[in-house]
């Protein structure tokens, strides 16, 4: 006899259904699995036997062929020992093949037959509805994770005899409930700006990143407060809505990086991966490609401490990601594409010892180390950095001073004012959400500039020898400063501002 039961495949973070088709034939009795399977899926069927056997169904002593379709798209990983064994229990009838319509399976079984959580459900989930499923059936574990996505139908068990109970009487078993308020409830981040010192130039500069979605460098001798700054750029960034959040919590679901299913990631993400970071960690890969540090920052932040420290060829693969917003993945058989919509904030020293410039210590480096040391940095790289920043030792009194700095809350609330400014600009541009994102067609557009704006930057261009694009990134900071102020058009001082904020530019 013949089954069928719907499974699904993950392509980077995108479903594709999957057909597992049963065969119980004469002849010689084994199990023969086709249609790209990977390792994982080949293994599955050892699985499946002896779950089968251990839940009280007995394993069909025929011929079983197994076709997973289409044919010619690689399956991975142990997502399909549920819909498999399912499928051989609807072929020996041993449950009501009827019964699998417009039902999608999802699960890996232990020997026991018992169901185990597997990665990537939630953006199966997201995808199940334009793929015309009725239903998911998911391990409990996963349950609650799936059920996040609105208006989705979502049966969990704990054990592959409750599936085939499930299957024969459905009338018995409800549907899992999630509240989707419940799950948007985000905790009180422990960092504040209110423990920073000092640093009002760095605090403006946060500020503009955060209101803008525009990349940042600390540059500062070591106890600066570099990272203590960047650390607390999440703190005033906008919250995530339900849509965002979703987005991030489907890269981290395929990553296997879910701590608390049932619940979508609430705050932005800050990711600082290590100096000894490869290219593949940062942009993701593998032979099944999976998101790297800068998908899993989607939303949210990519702090980089001590830039110059990364290898040149390593940094340059950030180059297209932050100019797209996304990453490809390219493989003989795919090509997988990652969101990559992130706030990059880095720090470096302004030399090998670390006190070029510093009030206090001197430099010990030579000039030629100095060239050396910042030509790790490529021009292209810091060109997409719109703001570079000098962070200056804390003074004595600005250490010992018991008075708090301003705190987060203000500032977001300042953050989420000029965001809803550019929000209502762009809205009949789709695709852009912050200033950062705007190109030069736009930049004609929502930043004009008056005369006297106009010879102060061209000033600028020449003396600084800026590239068009650092040009263009000037002008956006210099819209985002614009509507922090709550002004319509750009102003003298707003170019004035933005221009201050390409201190490497001017060390150079």
């Amino acid at each position: 006899m013949l089954a069928r039961v719907w499974s699904a495949s993950l392509v980077g973070i995108d479903a594709l259904k999957v057909g597992v088709e049963v065969d119980l034939s004469g002849g010689l009795p084994g199990v023969v699995i086709v249609g790209l399977p990977d390792t994982a899926v080949q293994e599955s069927r050892e699985r499946v036997k002896a779950a089968l056997k251990n839940a009280g169904f007995p394993f069909p002593m025929r011929k079983v062929v197994i076709n997973l379709t289409p044919a010619d798209l690689r399956k991975e990983g142990p997502i399909f020992d549920l819909p498999i064994s399912v499928g051989i229990m609807a072929a020996a009838e041993q449950v009501r093949p009827e019964a699998l319509n417009d039902l999608l399976f999802l699960g890996e079984l232990s020997l026991d037959g018992s169901l185990r959580a597997v990665a990537g459900v939630l953006p199966i989930a997201a995808a199940a509805q334009k793929l015309g499923i009725r239903a998911l059936v998911v391990p409990t574990d996963n349950g609650r994770e799936a059920a996040v996505v609105p208006g989705l139908t979502v049966y969990s068990f704990n054990h592959l005899s409750e599936v085939a109970d499930f299957l024969n009487h459905p009338a018995g078993y409800q549907p899992v409930v999630v509240d989707s308020a419940s799950t948007m409830q985000a905790t009180p981040g422990a960092l504040d700006l209110r423990d920073v010192k000092g640093q009002a130039q760095a605090r403006r500069a946060l500020e503009i990143a955060a209101a803008g979605g525009h990349n940042l460098i600390f540059v500062g001798p070591p106890g600066s407060g570099k990272t203590m700054l960047a650390r607390r750029l999440p703190s005033i960034l906008p919250p995530l809505q339900f849509e965002e959040a979703l987005d991030v919590t489907q890269i981290h679901s395929v990553a296997g990086l879910l701590k608390e299913k049932g619940t979508l990631v609430n705050t932005r993400p800050f990711r600082s991966p290590h100096h000894s970071a490869s290219g593949p960690s940062l942009v993701g890969g593998g032979s099944y490609p999976k998101p790297g540090e800068i998908s899993l920052a989607h939303r949210g932040v990519l702090f980089l401490d001590e830039l110059t420290e990364f290898k040149r060829d390593v940094l340059e693969f950030l180059r297209q990601p932050l100019e797209d917003g996304y990453v490809t993945i390219t493989r003989t058989r795919q090509s997988v594409v990652f969101p990559a919509q992130f706030t990059l904030i880095a720090s470096t020293n302004p030399c090998p010892c670390g006190f070029y410039g510093d009030s206090v210590q001197p430099c010990t480096c030579t000039p030629r180390s100095r060239e050396n040391y910042w030509s790790r940095l490529s021009g292209p790289l810091m060109d997409r950095i719109d703001l570079q920043v000098v962070v200056s030792r804390i003074k004595p009194e600005e250490m010992t001073q018991h008075q708090s700095g301003e705190a987060s809350e203000p500032v977001r609330q300042r953050v989420q004012a000029a965001r809803q400014r550019a929000y209502q600009r762009f809205k009949a541009e789709p695709g852009l959400q912050c200033n950062a994102d705007m190109q030069s067609r736009h930049l004609k557009h929502w930043c004009p500039l008056d005369d006297p704006s106009r010879t102060l930057l061209e000033g600028a261009v020449r003396k600084l020898g800026l590239s068009a694009r650092a040009t263009d990134r000037i002008l956006k900071v210099g819209r985002t400063i614009a509507d922090l102020d709550g002004a319509d058009d750009l102003q003298t001082h707003h170019i004035a501002e933005a221009i201050q904020y390409r201190t490497i530019d001017r060390m150079q």
